[in-house]
């Protein structure tokens, strides 16, 4: 058996984790990430998660479960490489996914380091997805409850790290993991989940975005596809491609953002139709499994929460990932990611440069 150290939020899905690998015989040691600092991160109150209760969680099962407990304080190295480059992207009008940058930079890179230091053959967490032995090393694949797959904000993991990794939770459904937990005792076994942007628990990004650079966002102009002024904006960056309400516009038809320019501070607005796209451009790919050759059939999600869709996938000069949908799809937003999946194998995973129209 292994010594596994186990990312613990509070919640019950790292808890439930911790408590399958003893159960298998493994060595466990559970861990908190503190990855806040409130003014670090320009947080005024209490954020969704490593809040004091949930640390008290974590620290109550781990000793429920007769295993040490111990905290990590990365809350530098979250604003520097999560919080920081969340506000750069949205400054350059783009859309990033914060979870992905934390699961990269901070819960299989950092943590996996300290696991290496204490000891420890591999690190676990309570994400839905499963770790498989492939013929060519570990593989990647969605969980056994698609509902609850969390394989596409694990696609940026190298396959060194991968091979680290232990993802106990990937063949059972959320219920069978709560039932598991409350059969235990666990505290937090009917706890409830966060659904929100941890370091942004109003769902404001336009206010956060003025905390946190002390600057406030400049008004500009709400433009359609042919230019024509059809209202005010009250920042750039607090707009979403697809976003249809909020904008403050009387049409005779429902509008969308459509497209954001930074440097001329105007948000491009069309009817439904117009934000369809048949392709984008895929830069900074992680390959988990490299197909032999290009050309290649796949499927590709472009959201956390959209269905996987039929494409190709082809190589460019520069190393970037052009797809080609076989059918248009809806609001292709830069700065996103997109996962490609062979079946249920996740191919890898690369953050979308541009729509093709």
């Amino acid at each position: 058996m292994a010594r596994v150290l186990v990312a613990m939020s509070g919640g019950v899905d790292s808890s439930a984790a911790a408590l399958l690998l003893q159960r298998q015989g493994h060595e466990c040691i559970g861990a908190t990430m503190r990855l806040f600092d409130n003014a670090l991160a320009g947080l005024e109150g209490e954020s969704t998660c490593c809040s004091v209760e949930d640390v008290e969680d974590a620290r109550a099962v781990c000793a429920r479960l007769n295993i040490p407990f111990i905290t990590f304080n990365f809350a530098k190295e979250f604003k520097t490489r999560v919080v920081d480059r969340f506000i750069r992207e949205y400054a350059l009008g783009r859309t990033p996914n914060p979870c992905i940058d934390c699961n990269r930079y901070m819960k299989f890179s950092l943590f996996l380091q300290k696991a290496r230091e204490l000891g420890c053959d591999y690190m676990a967490t309570g994400h839905y997805a499963r770790r498989v032995d492939g013929p060519e090393g570990p593989e990647l694949r969605r969980a056994a409850d698609r509902s609850k797959d969390q394989s596409y904000v694990l696609a940026q993991i190298t396959r060194e790290e991968l091979a680290h990794v232990l993802l106990p939770l990937g063949e059972l459904t959320k219920a069978q993991v709560r039932e598991t937990a409350e059969r235990e005792g666990l505290l937090n076994a009917r706890k409830k989940e966060s659904q929100d942007i941890c370091f942004i628990p109003d769902g404001d990004y336009l206010a956060f975005m003025e905390r946190s650079t002390g600057r406030k966002s400049a008004p500009g102009e709400l433009v359609d596809e042919e230019g024509r002024v059809l209202g005010k904006h009250r920042g750039a960056a607090g707009y979403t491609l697809g976003q249809r309400h909020g904008l403050g516009i009387a049409a005779a038809r429902p509008l969308y953002v459509k497209e954001k320019d930074m440097e001329r501070n105007t948000v491009t607005v069309c009817f439904e139709e117009g934000l369809y796209s048949r392709g984008c451009l895929v830069t900074d790919f992680n390959w988990l499994i490299r197909p032999e050759s290009f050309p290649v059939r796949c499927r590709a999600r472009l959201r956390y929460r959209q269905r996987e869709e039929p494409c190709r996938a082809e190589l460019s000069p520069e190393g970037a990932v052009e797809l080609t949908f076989d059918e248009p799809q809806r609001a292709v937003t830069p700065g996103q990611a997109a996962v490609l999946y062979e079946g249920d194998r996740v191919l890898g995973g690369g953050t979308i440069d541009r729509a093709i129209k």
